[in-house]
């Protein structure tokens, strides 16, 4: 069970109290509207912040507090969620409980956290030109990391035709361009910004209760100026008109990625039908998409689909050789229609709401998957606990999986295929 409480305007602190884990979690999340103006500033931020504080300024001192400290461990958090990025800092801590006889563990890293956020190790004011440089191509190589994974290239690219104008076309971790534009005093400005006027959420998972964890953390933030702007309401997808685009690259398999949109979202009453028809259509082991167009056809070499609840998309991604493009993309189709018909097995249907339920039954299984669910789902609109969306996933019909399909409308199309 998730307790919530306001500590200052626009700071608010959920807690899951659970003692059956030997270590608990905290993380810091500053929340900003997706902009494309502030999203690679964001993604950059809490890796810079975490290269050096005031009285650790580098990494040897910093490793070695934490193993001070029981071997904690701190991590940064770069999150999309529908409209929203968080960018921020997160923490794993050995319990007192467990620490030796009048230790305390939380409390100091708690503070050391607290100092990696709000004291960081400058230059003539404003971040170190070594740690931001050093950061910078950090971010870089992942961006290009991306690139060069070409299933993941290629859903980017869907996503970009799909979402012109809407923030989900926004990359994560920002672009390129914007990455390299960074300098020490544009994020040290903007670091100054979004500490005054973000949204800040802050979580925890440990055996002490909401009252015991306020109390530790409302000094962090009682001194912290702030000029708090509430984020806007998470929309659905706007509308943009059907694309269809072809890329050759030096590939020796192609990649075929299908765009859908439903009105379905997690703020709708049919979101666990929506998962369960996911399930089958194309996202648990034994779906249509993978048993009938890769198995029994031997039309690509792997398929799968994927949705994402915030904006209402569907996708599908195949590996495939160049020639069986249209093929594979009418089988598709196919699959989708036979959903919509009702043309899912009796077995279908319970292996696609079993897996949906494994699926929630394990985000109790660590602080840090907790975190991961109830984090983003109050960001994202989401109001059920796992708990309870199991129970409905459970109860999902025939009847429901087909109404949620009939929903499904193609929406755009990108194939990576060879040069030729």
């Amino acid at each position: 069970m998730i307790e919530q409480i306001q500590l200052f305007p626009g700071i608010v602190l959920q807690c899951h109290r659970d003692s059956r884990f030997k270590h608990g979690s905290v993380s810091i999340q500053l929340v900003r509207p997706m902009d494309r103006r502030e999203a690679a500033l964001n993604a950059l931020l809490p890796a810079v912040l975490l290269r050096g504080s005031r009285n650790y300024p580098d990494l040897r001192a910093i490793t070695l507090r934490l193993d001070d400290l029981y071997g904690a461990h701190v991590g940064t958090t770069v999150r999309r969620v529908g409209d929203y990025q968080t960018t921020g800092l997160g923490c794993g801590f050995l319990e007192d409980r467990f620490a030796l006889p009048g230790d305390r563990v939380l409390a100091p890293t708690l503070d050391f956290l607290r100092e990696l956020l709000l004291e960081p190790d400058t230059e003539k004011g404003i971040f170190r030109e070594d740690y931001v440089q050093s950061e910078k191509k950090n971010l870089i190589s992942a961006i290009e990391a991306q690139r060069n994974d070409k299933r993941a290239y290629a859903s980017d690219r869907l996503v970009s035709l799909m979402c012109p104008e809407d923030s989900y076309g926004v990359p994560r971790l920002g672009e390129l361009d914007a990455v390299k534009a960074i300098t020490p005093q544009s994020l040290w400005d903007h670091y100054q910004k979004i500490l005054k006027e973000s949204p800040i959420q802050l979580f925890y998972t440990g055996s002490l209760s909401t009252e015991q964890v306020a109390a530790l953390l409302s000094p962090i933030f009682a001194d912290l100026p702030r000029a708090f702007r509430p984020l806007p309401p998470q929309t659905d997808l706007l509308p943009s008109p059907h694309r269809e685009e072809q890329e050759a690259l030096d590939v020796t398999q192609g990649k075929l990625c299908m765009g859908f949109v439903t009105p379905i979202t997690l703020r709708d009453p049919r979101f666990v039908a929506m998962q369960v028809l996911n399930m089958i259509f194309g996202g648990s082991m034994t779906n249509k998409l993978f048993m009938t167009i890769r198995e029994e056809m031997s039309l690509c070499y792997d398929i799968g689909s994927g949705y994402y609840g915030s904006k209402g998309i569907l996708t599908v991604s195949a590996g495939l050789d160049f020639d069986k493009y249209l093929v594979v993309r009418q089988q598709v189709m196919e699959q989708l229609e036979l959903c919509v018909q009702g043309k899912i097995t009796p077995q279908e249907l319970e292996g696609a709401k079993q897996a949906l339920i494994c699926q929630l039954r394990a985000t109790h299984d660590s602080p840090a998957s907790i975190e991961s669910y109830y984090g983003t789902a109050a960001l994202s609109g989401l109001s059920m606990d796992p708990d309870s969306y199991l129970r409905q996933a459970a109860e999902i019909t025939l009847e429901q999986v087909m109404e949620a399909a009939a929903t499904v409308q193609l929406h755009s199309v990108f194939f990576l295929k060879g040069v030729s």
